[in-house]
């Protein structure tokens, strides 16, 4: 589990050291001391196993969701476009079909 997954609290080891969690970006090592923990750390848990994560954590959106509100704002978008008939430049179509591929290529990566 990544760092930014775990509650304030949670006890894991990172690189042979023993820490608690105390903010965000800040964990408290065992027996003094403050580190800020990278976000691609791979942590392991100590005190029991970790409270699992929700399945979609505070703040974290469904991709579902997202790539359905996309696709709306893209037909609305190319609607928008093909009402403005020949006010438009007529690659601007293509561009934007072409943005919202790299659009979902992205989520896709990060989901």
């Amino acid at each position: 589990m990544k760092f930014q997954h775990l509650p304030d609290g949670a006890r894991f080891e990172y690189e042979g050291r023993h820490y608690t969690k105390i903010s965000p970006l800040v964990a408290a090592e065992e027996g003094g001391g403050q580190r800020m923990i990278p976000r691609y750390a791979v942590l392991r848990p100590l005190a029991g196993d970790w409270p699992k994560q929700p399945e979609h954590a505070e703040g974290q959106a469904d991709m579902a969701k997202v790539l359905a509100a996309f696709a709306e704002f893209e037909r609305t978008t190319l609607r928008l476009l093909a009402a403005t008939g020949d006010a438009a430049p007529p690659t601007l179509q293509a561009e934007l079909e072409a943005a919202g591929r790299v659009f979902r290529n992205k989520i896709k990566q990060h989901s």
